[in-house]
């Protein structure tokens, strides 16, 4: 595996939306990243890829993928594979990340990032097929935390305990989504500042933030859904600034795929999140001159 040399800017991100590729070449705002879905960019040519050149000429670019399935438990598909290093080999990101889940079965695609068991078994295959997935696409890749709807009862391997196994056995990173952190903490009925108090911050390479949709399960509680289509809940926004008092500035993408508003909006979220990160930065520095 060839590591990464570049890294993502400690400042906000937004995800690259076609809707808004005239506002951004136009204007030319001050983002510090954007971030794409691999598999949107995987034809050989076309539109996409020339207005993606264009920004990326401008602007640091995160690698977001998918479709990998990293979880299956059958063998990682050679073909995406092969696409994916392309992809990597033509835009040379300063992140690539993908999901814990899977999405694949037998040789049917389901457009879902389904769970896994946390097992000494599943712990194996997931390292397996990041170490070679690292290997073939030349890259350390982050693997993201999931949200979660129901729990497995022959888990034996806290979710925490077990992403960081899989980083430390392959040399991987983790892409914390807070938002996925709130989600699955409601719908277990779970502590998320305890969740994040655990999480091993130092192997974080990029954050990501996204709203949540919130309905009521069958007895009455509260259920969210990772919708991405809103901004950023105030919850999250707060567990995201206590995140960043344990990490520190964190490259940190705002997620919002879903009733993509103007760019405007998009940007203001942006800037909600570049002005956490240099107010962290500030309180850090005020520490270090007080000592």
């Amino acid at each position: 595996m060839t590591s990464q040399t570049d890294r993502l800017p400690p400042r906000a991100g937004l995800g690259l939306k076609p809707e808004h590729y005239a506002d951004i070449l136009d204007s030319r705002p001050d983002v510090g990243f954007f971030e794409v879905h691999a598999e949107n960019y995987m034809g050989d040519g076309g539109a996409p890829h020339r207005y993606l050149e264009a920004i990326t000429e401008r602007y640091p670019l995160s690698l977001h993928g998918v479709g990998l399935s990293i979880g299956a438990a059958g063998p990682l598909d050679k073909a995406h594979l092969a696409r994916l290093k392309k992809l990597i080999e033509r835009y040379r990101p300063h992140s690539f990340s993908e999901h814990l889940a899977w999405s694949t079965h037998d040789e049917g695609f389901l457009n879902d990032l389904l769970p896994l068991p946390y097992t000494d078994e599943t712990l194996e295959r997931v390292a397996a097929h990041v170490d070679e997935a690292q290997e073939v696409l030349g890259c350390r890749m982050l693997l993201e935390n999931p949200s979660t709807y129901i729990l497995f009862q022959e888990s034996t391997i806290d979710e925490i305990d077990f992403l960081a196994a899989v980083a430390t056995r392959t040399g991987c990173g983790l892409l914390l989504d807070v938002n996925n952190v709130m989600v699955s903490a409601v719908n277990h009925k779970l502590d998320p500042l305890a969740y994040i108090d655990r999480f091993p911050v130092d192997l974080v390479g990029e954050i990501h933030l996204g709203g949540y949709d919130e309905t009521v399960d069958g007895v009455g509680d509260r259920l969210l859904i990772d919708a991405h289509g809103s901004a950023v809940k105030s919850d999250v926004f707060l567990l995201y600034e206590h995140t960043l008092s344990r990490s520190g500035p964190v490259a940190t993408l705002v997620e919002w795929d879903n009733d993509v508003p103007d760019f405007a909006n998009l940007f203001a979220e942006g800037q909600r999140v570049d002005a956490a990160l240099t107010a962290e930065t500030a309180r850090r520095n005020l520490r270090h001159r007080a000592a």
